[in-house]
């Protein structure tokens, strides 16, 4: 079966350099699973960080459900992710490099049952990595439409 992904950070792929990426499960209460299966995730401002030895995943907004009456969770509250502790220690010694942090790329549905959290460990990008990312894309675009035009010419 498939995963289904249900939210992408789309801005961390344009803010940073992905080094390693990382399956991660996630601790959610009954509604905020409810809520994720409807994709109603947001990964914008999210990051991880370890504390106390544990990965904690901050400023990841999962909406209210809305048939959740007064059981309804805290839409920015902490949430635990769980990997395993070789992962983490190994994750702790990468972060505490000048410039590394984790960062969510994706929160997805696997095997139909599993909500899942794709961490990265990253590097930011400086304004001149981010303008030579968009100008190689546009490049990339224009080779695409020529090759496309000159198929059809044929």
């Amino acid at each position: 079966m498939p995963n289904k992904v249900v939210a992408r950070n789309r801005k961390a792929i344009h803010d940073y350099f992905i080094l390693e990426t990382y399956e991660a499960g996630i601790v959610l209460t009954g509604t905020e699973i409810k809520s994720v299966r409807e994709g109603r995730v947001n990964l914008r401002d999210g990051y991880a960080k370890i504390e106390g030895g544990e990965l904690w995943l901050y400023n990841i907004h999962i909406s209210p459900y809305e048939r959740g009456s007064f059981y309804n969770h805290d839409p920015l509250r902490p949430r635990k992710l769980l990997l395993r502790k070789e992962e983490i220690r190994r994750l702790l010694g990468k972060t505490k490099e000048k410039g590394l942090t984790l960062v969510p790329l994706s929160v997805y549905i696997k095997d139909n049952r599993w909500a899942k959290v794709e961490i990265a460990l990253a590097k930011g990008k400086k304004q001149y990595d981010k303008r030579a990312a968009i100008a190689e894309r546009d490049a990339q675009r224009a080779m695409e439409r020529a090759r496309r035009v000159a198929v059809r010419n044929e």
